[in-house]
Order: C-alpha cells, then sequence, then structure tokens
C-alpha cells in the first residue's frame, strides 16, 4: 500500500470516528479536504501510470462526447459495445474478459460518440483493488458514465458501484453547488451568501480551514 493509500485510509478511520455535530464541522470539513486531495493525487499517478505503455489505458478522446461503460464484471459491456459500435471487444462466460480499455464510434444524428468498454470493477475498487483506480481515474475524462448491471442480480450492486464512482470524486446525476469562487492575491477569505435556503453550517471559519489545504489564503 502506497503512503497515499495508507494516509486515505487513515483519514477515513477518523472520520468514521468522529460524531458530526457543530463543535467537529470544521474538523470534518478539514479532514474531508485533505482526502479529496489525496485521492486527485491518486487518479493521477494512477492516469501517469497507465499512460505510455501501450497497454491500451491511455485512449485519446476523439468525437463530440466520451462515453465510459462501467460495471462488475461479465455483466455485458463487451457485448453492448461491440453491437452498437462494431468493434471487437472480446466476451466470454467467465469473469475479467476485458483487462484493458477498448474503444469504440458511436455515430448518431452526424454527433461522433466515442465508447469506452472498461474492465469490470470489483467492491473495494476506490481503496485500490482490481484494476479498479485505474478504471475510475478513466472514468472521470468521459462526459458520461452508463452504468451497466445484470439484472438477475440484487439491486444492491447500483448502490456499489455509486459508492465507489463517488470514492473518486465521480458524483452521478448531481447537479454542481452554485458556487463562484475567485482567487485573489490579497485581502484574505471573503464569503457572500446570497441564496435563500444556502447552508448555515459553512462558516467563515471551515472554509478558511478547507482553504487553507489548498494553499488559498486570499479568494472571495
Amino acid at each position: 500500500m502506497s503512503a497515499a493509500a495508507q494516509r486515505i485510509a487513515s483519514i477515513e478511520e477518523e472520520l468514521a470516528r468522529t460524531q458530526k455535530n457543530k463543535a467537529t464541522m470544521s474538523h470534518i470539513c478539514m479532514l474531508k479536504a485533505q482526502l479529496a486531495q489525496l485521492r486527485r493525487q491518486e487518479i493521477e499517478s494512477q492516469m501517469k501510470a497507465a499512460g505510455g505503455g501501450g497497454d491500451g489505458w491511455d485512449v485519446k478522446a476523439t468525437g463530440d462526447a466520451r462515453v465510459g461503460l462501467i460495471g462488475f464484471p461479465s455483466v455485458g459491456k463487451s457485448t453492448l459495445l461491440t453491437k452498437m459500435t462494431g468493434t471487437h471487444s472480446e466476451a466470454a462466460a467467465y469473469e475479467f474478459t476485458t483487462l484493458t480499455c477498448i474503444p469504440g464510434i458511436i455515430r448518431y444524428k452526424g454527433a461522433k460518440i466515442q465508447l469506452l468498454d472498461l474492465p469490470g470493477i470489483i467492491e473495494g475498487a476506490k481503496d485500490g483493488k482490481g484494476r479498479g483506480k485505474r478504471v475510475i481515474g478513466t472514468a472521470r475524462t468521459c462526459t458520461l458514465i452508463l452504468m451497466v448491471l445484470d439484472a438477475s442480480k440484487p439491486v444492491t450492486h447500483k448502490k456499489l458501484i455509486e459508492k465507489e464512482l463517488h470514492g473518486f470524486g465521480i458524483r452521478l446525476n448531481q447537479t454542481k453547488p452554485n458556487v463562484y469562487f475567485k482567487r485573489h492575491e490579497k485581502g484574505g477569505i471573503q464569503l457572500h451568501v446570497q441564496l435563500p435556503h444556502a447552508p448555515t453550517h459553512i462558516t467563515p471559519q471551515i472554509l478558511k480551514s478547507v482553504l487553507s489545504e489548498y494553499r488559498i489564503h486570499h479568494a472571495e
């Protein structure tokens, strides 16, 4: 386990045992900021390791959009790619048939859409099990994530995949927060709340502690 992975595990354990209340909110936000930074570093290192090795992971983005097929092993991702794009992706009755990223192209009403058949992930992918970090790192480059599920399996499989993606910062079907951010050279941290139903737990002190993790000391 890498030093970053050990630090991530340590922070996750601390978050799990820290009670959520007003007194601990600042500490929790600081831990989450540290966690986000470490996970981003892990993704970047995984993507660098995946590129340039000729193993198919460093697929150049082409077309108007990029769609990633993600799911557990042997749920039909390769068959779907072959049927939709005509690109052959090996499919068989055993798990982990696809061991690298296989691209294909869909043409629809003048649009050119790149479809990626990603290897199946397993529970614990966000923590480095299997090829999870490389798969999720590639998924982050996609315009759209298409989750492929086996209808004969429990619906909890969907929740498990969402959890793995969430662990690496991929928020499915969620609107981005209405937040404006601008960095300055001086003036400190200024917080302006303009929404009538804005969260009340985000105080200037919490905001400063989170931004300090990113070495940002002057912004609004």
